[in-house]
């Protein structure tokens, strides 16, 4: 494969004539790294897809491109997209180093997996660098601190139901700023954000969203956690089995649910026409507690329901007041889901 990496300004340059430059590709396979560098980066692509079909482009580029209407509008039918998150759980037998917990501490960005030392200095490094090249690059915000302290409280608080208000004060602005903050956040895919599953029933929450960090490493380094204790593993267990679930099934139409008794499943995925699969996440599966499984199929009697566990070796199945859950690992987890979701 030809790469080019549009940092550099000789590449760019390069660039300057998309049809002399796409020319000399014919019948070639071509990288353009970080092509949101370029000054009009979709008229280059749109030029290989019209009139240069047998050069195959794979670009990749920051999350903001993907936000810009006229990127969307230029490309239509055009191309394909395919979301990159951290490491996944194949990439850990790839890179040698298959220790959940330190995968969790320092997160699934590869510069930062591969520091021997922990790579505190790096995070808030890239964070700056986030504000500098993403917001402020497509987003008119200007109050800096408070939205580096609202991403901070965010991701202290990853994996939690998510209320406006509560961020108002130590933030110091407007409820409706943080509305604003968050759709930024998830825009360029710093954090995801689950929404209630429900059919609008008196006992279900309907509104409020829950909201994770895209990567433990990041989680862990607003929580100040240095070392794991056992009872912070199954909290980013969870967020890693976001993550394989959002790389693997390459979707964030991902819910969650929760009653008003306190009942809740992890992860919903409801697509259309087809009944609920519920997906409970335990560290152990010594840990699992079949009352919220049970609340949930008394309301959505049709459908799987899952548990999967990081210390299963082998998959089996329980009966639960006539719901059948199977135990699973995340290997399998995905190739159930594969199996039964279009």
């Amino acid at each position: 494969m030809e790469y080019f990496d549009c940092e550099l300004p000789r590449v760019r340059r390069q660039m300057e004539s998309p049809e002399a430059f796409l020319e000399d590709l014919k019948g070639r396979r071509v990288v353009l790294d970080e092509v949101h560098r370029l000054d009009n980066p979709s008229e280059i692509l749109k030029i290989a897809a019209d009139h240069y079909p047998d050069v195959r482009i794979i670009a990749t580029g920051s999350s903001t491109l993907g936000t810009s209407a006229r990127f969307k509008d230029t490309l239509a039918g055009r191309k394909s997209e395919l979301l990159l998150t951290p490491m996944i759980e194949a990439d850990l037998v790839a890179f040698g180093q298959t220790n959940l917990p330190y995968r969790f501490l320092r997160g699934g960005l590869p510069p930062f997996f591969l520091d021997q030392e922990l790579p505190e200095r790096e995070f808030q490094e890239w964070m700056d660098a986030y504000w500098a090249k993403d917001i402020q690059e497509l987003f008119r915000l200007e109050r800096r601190h408070s939205f580096q302290r609202f991403l901070e409280l965010l991701m202290s608080q990853s994996g939690g139901v998510f209320e406006a208000t509560r961020f108002s004060r130590p933030c110091e602005v407007s409820r409706t700023t943080i509305s604003n903050y968050l759709s930024v956040l998830e825009s360029t895919f710093v954090v995801h954000i689950l929404r209630p599953f429900s059919t609008h029933r008196a006992t279900e929450i309907v509104s409020a969203p829950k909201v994770y960090g895209f990567d433990t490493g990041f989680v862990c380094y607003y929580k100040g956690w240095h070392e794991l204790r056992p009872e912070d593993l199954g909290l980013l267990w969870e967020h890693f089995v976001l993550n394989e679930l959002q790389a693997q099934l390459q979707s964030r139409q991902i819910n969650y649910w929760r009653d008003k008794r306190g009942h809740e499943i992890d992860f919903v995925i409801a697509s259309r026409n087809q009944p609920p699969i519920a997906i409970e996440c335990k560290w152990s599966a010594s840990d699992f507690n079949p009352s919220s499984i049970k609340a949930f199929r008394r309301q959505y009697k049709q459908g799987r329901t899952l548990v999967v566990a990081n210390d299963i070796d082998r998959p089996y199945r329980r009966l639960y007041e006539n719901t059948e859950v199977l135990f699973i690992h995340q290997a399998g987890l995905i190739q159930e889901l594969k199996g039964g979701v279009a």
